[in-house]
């Protein structure tokens, strides 16, 4: 059983191994891509490059060698085999792995891109990574041992009495109809909002820092959540999704997402987007 203890012992190791990913296969393609270097996937919003690919694939050789018998998760390895996604409700070991979590930001030579790595097993977060490497900000997070930036613990606080609440959420123009009337029940006093700003990770790491209330998420990708999640728990924060219940990795989620500073923040808005 992979518990707490080995992920503890794995923090400093993981970390490590992020870095050097980060250093030899995305920060020398930063600000230097070339036309044939870049892909669309699903479409010109989906956007995939050499170093997506070349750090998933040095992430995934690190990590499986770091715990014999795990298995990755991975933006990229999935979208080249979407089976790949079940071993999230297996019993093996997990990694979870976004590579550049803001493609595009990274695409367009902008800083807020990040790398995220969680290690889960049998649908449980136990560990998180969450590396910006233009910015070399490390934020790692321990199941029952609190969340760090660069080494610092993270306390994610409560917004002012009073303060209108600040809210990334998605784009309107990447939800189901259900999604967006949901999200409308965002559209009022006390509450302001916006897109997420292009990395999903920095937004959970915003919440865990103290510099936003919450987010609202209507996609269910585990590589885009899982790593914020834990980091905003540890931080004194919480998460639901729209029907009350904690996100599963594993998918079969009813959406919107929501993760929030504190537990009060997080119940106001729940209610404000099931329309309570």
């Amino acid at each position: 059983m992979i518990d707490e203890a080995f992920a503890a012992e794995c923090l400093t190791p993981v970390a490590e191994v992020v870095r050097q990913a980060a250093s030899a296969e995305i920060m020398p393609h930063f600000r230097s891509l070339a036309a044939d270097q870049v892909a669309e996937k699903k479409g010109p919003h989906d956007l995939v490059t050499i170093a997506d690919r070349r750090a998933e694939a040095y992430l995934s050789a690190a990590l499986t060698a770091l715990l014999p018998g795990s298995v990755v998760v991975g933006e990229e390895g999935v979208d080249a085999d979407p089976s790949r996604y079940g071993a999230l409700g297996g019993d093996l070991p997990v990694w979870i792995v976004d590579p550049i979590d803001g493609t595009r930001t990274f695409v367009r030579g902008e800083e807020g891109f990040c790398t995220l790595v969680a290690l889960a097993h049998r649908g449980e977060l136990l560990a998180s990574w969450t590396y910006a490497p233009a910015r070399d900000e490390m934020a790692t997070a321990l199941r029952g041992g609190g969340a760090r930036l660069d080494g610092v613990p993270l306390f994610a606080g409560s917004p002012g009495p009073g303060a209108p609440l600040e809210i990334a959420s998605s784009h309107p123009d990447y939800t189901t109809p259900d999604q967006r009337r949901a999200l409308l029940g965002l559209r009022t006093d006390g509450v302001t909002t916006r897109p997420c700003a292009g990395s999903a990770g920095l937004e959970y790491l915003a919440i865990a820092r103290g510099a936003l209330d919450a987010v609202a998420f209507c996609w269910e990708n585990a590589w885009d959540h899982a790593a914020g999640l834990l980091l905003v728990t540890e931080a004194g924060g919480a998460h639901t999704t729209r029907g009350g219940v904690p996100f599963r990795l594993a998918g079969g989620n009813t959406l919107p997402l929501t993760a929030a500073r504190d537990p009060e923040t997080l119940e106001r808005v729940r209610r404000l987007l099931a329309g309570e």
